[in-house]
């Protein structure tokens, strides 16, 4: 690949299946995937570098499991290969440990949208049918506030996206359940 380029969607998944093996990590990567690319349509953006962005952006996690390590050294990988820098940046600044500044639209879309896929996961696996189908944005904002429910999942995180994007977290939330719900039966939901 030449440096700078962008990488095809197949070279990317290539990537992330050679480095992910747990299938629940790369249906959350499929997912963030699906919403960046109906942000970049929203936003009038590159749609592939979009996708691409939120495809990759925590391929390392199985071999880097901590803020010591990830997303850090997945994106010395990126680089050695000739990933592009924006989509490096953006995977940096979807961890808020890394002190790299969400300064374009979308490295903010990526952290917006990237703790939200998996809380909606969680919603979607508990109702009756665990079908994204049948979450409502009422329902994940009730779970939002039960410490006891998806306990890794950052809802500050999930707040901090919604207002770094400017957009009301209620629409936010309606958005990134209608972009996963395009992909249902990739993610098994």
């Amino acid at each position: 690949m030449t440096v700078g380029a962008l990488p095809s969607r197949e070279q990317a998944l290539s990537l992330l299946h050679e480095w992910v093996e747990n299938p629940n990590l790369r249906k959350h990567c499929y997912a963030v995937e699906a919403v960046m690319r109906a942000s970049a349509r929203a936003y009038g953006e590159d749609e592939e570098r979009w996708g691409l962005t939120g495809l990759i952006h925590d391929f390392d996690w199985e071999r880097h499991p901590d803020a010591e390590r990830h997303p850090m050294q997945g994106v010395e990988v990126l680089r050695a290969a000739g990933w592009p820098e924006d989509i490096c940046r953006a995977i940096l600044g979807h961890a808020t440990y890394t002190g790299v500044p969400r300064d374009t639209r979308m490295a903010q879309a990526l952290f917006a949208c990237d703790e939200l896929c998996g809380f909606l996961v969680a919603c979607a696996l508990v109702t009756p049918g665990k079908t994204l189908e049948q979450v409502e944005v009422t329902s994940v904002r009730k779970k939002m506030k039960r410490a006891d429910f998806a306990r890794n999942v950052n809802r500050d995180d999930i707040v901090a996206g919604a207002a770094e994007l400017g957009v009301d977290l209620d629409q936010h939330i309606a958005f990134t359940l209608d972009a996963m719900r395009a992909v249902r039966a990739e993610l098994g939901l």
